[in-house]
């Protein structure tokens, strides 16, 4: 069967494997789309420090069940699912928390483990998630959780406001998840079209830090009191400080991007404000079922999230185009199947 490789940065190709065979309680799968997120572009440059080299990237996934469980009715052959691309130990602090998501041995497919750039995967059944989702929906369940999951991290009621810094894939799951708690929604970004996209996902007001005064635009919005929680889903120092100067006193800050230099801080507003500054990493089943309930509702503009959809042999160009032009890709999806 046919698999897409980073043999080393910069260098894709799509070769031939064996395929799987199935064990213990592993599902064969056919896989359908994947989706290829900014840690897979990463990991072509070679900036990402989790991955070794050969590597069959993807984690983002919708697939059809080829051998179906025996046990469970809704994992039938023919069924399509999502799937949780995590691994958990259950012995670490993580785990025995009962937060699996930071599992300090956590092993995401396409990253520290082969991925699902290829034709057939095996996966447990726990890791499944059924529906009648199109394939398109199902692909985006992912990497939609991950900003879920930092609206959970949040505590993000319908009485908050909250603002999101950076509304590519990741900041527009917090901005679709924000508005999922009923909660007013406040998009950032230096780009008119994804902060078109952020207002379709959910966003009520937006604001361009390129043209606009950021601290201005959130006081006014704000009645000079600022956000209550402020989702950062960018990884830039900039916003990691501008994260804890914008929220309002006693809010609370999520971070899920990370900076990979060192970032100075006024930590006296940490105090002053007595803010509840939280890591988001990964997500949760019920994050994985909330995403599933609101693409159900039809609440997510899906079409326009999806820049490209392009066939596994052409994903070799794709990464260098993206690699070349980032700025004009949104959601590249590959059609594996």
């Amino acid at each position: 069967m046919k698999a897409l490789f980073i043999r080393q940065p910069g260098d894709a190709i799509v070769d031939s494997i064996p395929e799987p065979t199935t064990a213990n309680d592993h599902l064969l799968l056919r896989v359908r789309l994947v989706g290829l997120c900014g840690s897979d572009l990463n990991s072509f440059r070679g900036k990402n420090p989790l991955v070794s080299f050969p590597r069959i990237p993807g984690h983002e996934i919708a697939a059809t069940i080829v051998e179906g469980s025996r046990s469970n009715p809704q994992l039938a052959s023919g069924v399509n699912v999502t799937m949780s691309p995590y691994t958990s130990c259950g012995k670490c602090a993580s785990c025995r928390r009962n937060r699996p998501n930071a599992c300090q041995f956590n092993q995401t497919l396409g990253v520290q483990r082969d991925g699902a750039m290829t034709e057939f995967i095996t996966m447990p059944a726990e890791k499944l998630y059924p529906s009648k989702l199109s394939l398109k929906e199902l692909c985006l369940v992912e990497p939609l959780s991950v900003g879920f999951h930092s609206v959970a991290r949040g505590r993000v009621t319908k009485d908050d406001t909250v603002v999101v810094f950076g509304c590519g894939g990741v900041g527009l799951g917090a901005i679709s998840g924000s508005n999922f708690a009923g909660a007013r929604t406040i998009g950032v970004d230096i780009d008119d079209g994804k902060l078109a996209l952020a207002r379709k996902a959910g966003a009520t007001e937006t604001i361009n830090s390129r043209s606009q005064n950021v601290h201005e635009s959130l006081r006014d919005l704000t009645n000079g009191l600022g956000p209550d929680v402020v989702i950062e889903a960018i990884g830039s120092p900039e916003t990691f400080c501008m994260a804890v100067e914008e929220a309002g006193f006693t809010g609370r800050v999520v971070y899920i991007g990370y900076v990979k230099q060192l970032v100075s801080y006024e930590t006296r507003l940490f105090v002053q404000k007595e803010l509840d500054i939280l890591g988001s990493r990964n997500a949760l089943p019920e994050d994985f079922r909330r995403v599933i309930s609101m693409l159900e509702a039809g609440r997510f503009p899906v079409e326009e999230a999806v820049s490209s959809v392009v066939p596994l042999e052409q994903v070799p160009e794709a990464l260098r185009e993206w690699d070349t032009n980032p700025s004009q890709f949104s959601k590249i999806m590959v059609n594996v199947s």
